[in-house]
């Protein structure tokens, strides 16, 4: 059972819909006892980096989520989710993160050419920077994924797993032990997408 966690602010029912398309049983939950209970745990996000860890922490999920993590549980963080799994953010201020990886999250904006787009939005390709990644299992170097952000992580070298470019080397994907996470939405990205959300759940 994947628990996917319910804290206000996630593409919830599309990634609920991409794991039942490969037959894995999920469930929607913002039920601490539930979430524990889990084999794996996936942590969604949209919006805003402050909104979320406050949200996060008024259920008491920061702290179920930081232990579950610590304790060697796998754990998936999808865009937004990803950004909550660092130290913390500059997005509108500065906020504490989870604190489970390593790094930083910082607007994209001031570190690619004023030509370009934000919020990168779109397909963009995969470069993988680390070997034998779980995630990537069945997935191979370049394919493509899609992304919807304005922000992203620096410093975060020990758990760097994929890149994509976008003016700057943006971080597309981490790994660390049970810890991974993901810029991209893998619910929106198509075969390549449900590959790694499969993987992830073996």
């Amino acid at each position: 059972m994947v628990s996917i966690v319910d804290y206000g602010v996630g593409n919830l029912f599309s990634l609920k819909s991409s794991l039942d398309s490969i037959g894995v049983e999920s469930i929607v939950t913002n039920d601490a006892s539930v979430i524990k209970e889990a084999d794996r745990v996936i942590l969604p996000g949209v919006g805003a980096f402050r909104d979320a860890a406050e949200k996060l922490k008024s259920a008491g999920l920061d702290k179920v989520i930081v232990d579950l993590a610590r304790q060697g549980k796998q754990l998936l963080g999808i865009c937004l989710g990803m950004q909550l799994l660092f130290e913390k953010s500059f997005e509108y201020g500065e906020y504490e993160g989870l604190g489970l990886l390593k790094g930083s999250i910082v607007p994209l904006k001031d570190n690619i050419d004023e030509k370009l787009k934000v919020p990168h939005m779109g397909w963009n390709k995969l470069e993988f920077v680390k070997e034998n990644v779980p995630i990537f299992k069945y997935i191979k170097n370049g394919d493509f994924v899609y992304f919807v952000h304005s922000y992203h992580a620096v410093g975060c070298e020990d758990s760097l797993a994929a890149v994509s470019e976008y003016g700057t080397s943006v971080t597309a994907a981490v790994s660390k032990g049970n810890i991974h996470g993901c810029q991209f939405h893998p619910e929106k990205s198509g075969k390549v997408g449900l590959a790694i959300l499969k993987a992830f759940c073996e």
